[in-house]
Order: structure tokens, then sequence, then C-alpha cells
């Protein structure tokens, strides 16, 4: 680079997906700067969304090295903090966080197309197999699912022993049936039960592979 990154095109930069590189944000003006600068490019499919190009993840990991600050942990994803339900504290809601976990998912289906071999976004990617819990609570918050909170029903979403297989927990019979509905048109494999002890209906849910 010739020229430091603007205060503007630098959090721009810091705040693309890690893996996919995809900008979330920004002025038209600003992204149009970035690809002028050949740091990201203009997806030609719609919603035409920018990435970083290789220069622009080399330019963010210098940023990174010349001021390096601390880092918040953006959960146990590594790209993004879906709700789980059962949060302690809740983390806030609100406008801004349905734009964050839809530009989420957004990402999401762009990981899928470049890492699915055939580029399918109907189903989960290796990503999301190796991180159920977080791929299936962000499928379920992204379509506007309520996640558990203290004193409240909602969503819950749990490891199982089961490999590649995670529980989905509602009180609400029709919401539960719901979730089902969601994880199925993402790309799950999705089963009702019932636990023998406590008699609470729940969901298992396995990425589909085919």
């Amino acid at each position: 680079m010739t020229r430091p990154l603007t205060a503007a095109q630098r959090r721009l930069v810091d705040a693309a997906d890690p893996d996919t590189g995809r900008l979330t944000g920004g002025t038209p003006t600003q992204l149009a700067a970035l690809v002028k600068r050949g740091l990201a490019f203009r997806h030609p499919r719609p919603p035409h969304d920018h990435f970083l190009t290789p220069a622009g993840h080399r330019a963010r990991e210098a940023e990174a090295e010349a001021a390096p600050e601390p880092v918040k942990a953006p959960a146990a994803t590594g790209v993004f903090a879906a709700r789980v339900g059962g949060e302690h504290p809740a983390p806030e809601s609100g406008p801004a966080r349905l734009r964050e976990v839809r530009g989420a998912w957004q990402g999401m289906l762009e990981l899928r197309r470049m890492t699915n071999p055939d580029g399918a976004t109907d189903r989960p990617c290796g990503w999301e197999r190796s991180h159920l819990v977080q791929a299936a609570a962000l499928a379920l918050e992204a379509a506007g699912h309520h996640p558990a909170t203290d004193g409240e029903g909602g969503y819950r979403v749990r490891e199982t022993p089961q490999p590649e297989a995670v529980a989905v927990y509602e009180p609400d019979g029709e919401a539960l049936r719901a979730c089902a509905a969601t994880l199925e048109g993402a790309g799950w494999q999705v089963g009702e039960y019932t636990e023998p002890r406590t008699r609470a209906r729940y969901l298992l849910a396995s990425p589909r592979r085919v």
C-alpha cells in the first residue's frame, strides 16, 4: 500500500468477516474507495456484497500489527456470537442486533457457496459441522426466533452425546415446530422427541449432507 487507510476505511476493513472477507456497513462511497484501491471487490451476483481482496486481507493484517489493540472474542464460533439461549447476562436486542444477525447469516450463506464442493447454499458447510450449536442458533436467530432468557421462554440450543447433532428446546409447542421448520429450511435434518423423565418435547437436528 502506498497510502495508509483512513479511519473509516480501517473500521470497514477491521469489521470484515475473518473467513469470507465480507464487508458489512459502509457507504457506497467508502466501499467504492476500497474497490478503487484494490482492497475490495463487488460480487457480481445479487445482493452484490463487497468482499476483501487478498490485498485487503494483507492491509488488515498490517494495520493490526502496526497498532495492536485488545479485541473482543467474537464467541465460540470465531465468526459470530449467535445466541444459543439462556446466556447470562442476555445480550442486548434491538435493530442493531437484528442487522448484525442478518449480516452474519448472509455471510454464512456465502461461506457455504465458497466451501461446499458444488457451491450449494441450501445445506450446511464444513464450518457449521464443526460448530453445531452456534450454526443452529444462527439459523434460528436470523429467522426471528426468540432465544430463552431468565424467566422467559424461547429456544435453547445444546450439545448432545450424538455425533453431528444438537438438541433444541422450546417450551411452547407451536414455537418448537416453527424452529423445526426453520432448521429444515436451512438444510438440517430434524426430528421431534420426548425426554423420558421430564416428558419435555425437543428437537434433534443434524446437518444434511445431500
